[in-house]
């Protein structure tokens, strides 16, 4: 696919961003970077870059966590996989 410009905003400032992403994912992706900026900005006292550095820390470990849900998940589907495998009878066609 080919790259596009798309213009967000996050914390208040306009953003270009060149990316083979839809525009649409883009501007999703920028709303929520957004929202937790602000979010983060609401509970601290913090300086500006402070706030950007909180925020990038709570996405990280958003990130991470999901990533281990993820590991765990695929974990349990692979071993129902097999017990369903074990479970299921086995042919006596003889050819």
């Amino acid at each position: 696919m080919e790259k596009q410009k798309t213009t967000v905003s996050v914390g208040g400032k306009e953003y270009t961003l060149v990316s083979s992403d839809s525009p649409e994912h883009m501007k999703r992706v920028a709303a929520y970077a957004d929202r937790k900026l602000r979010e983060s900005a609401a509970v601290s006292r913090l300086p500006v870059a402070q706030v950007g550095a909180l925020t990038a820390l709570n996405l990280a470990d958003e990130l991470l966590k999901a990533q281990d849900e993820n590991t765990r998940l695929r974990r349990e589907l692979l071993r129902l996989q097999q017990l369903l495998d074990e479970t299921k009878p086995r042919s006596n066609v003889i050819l």
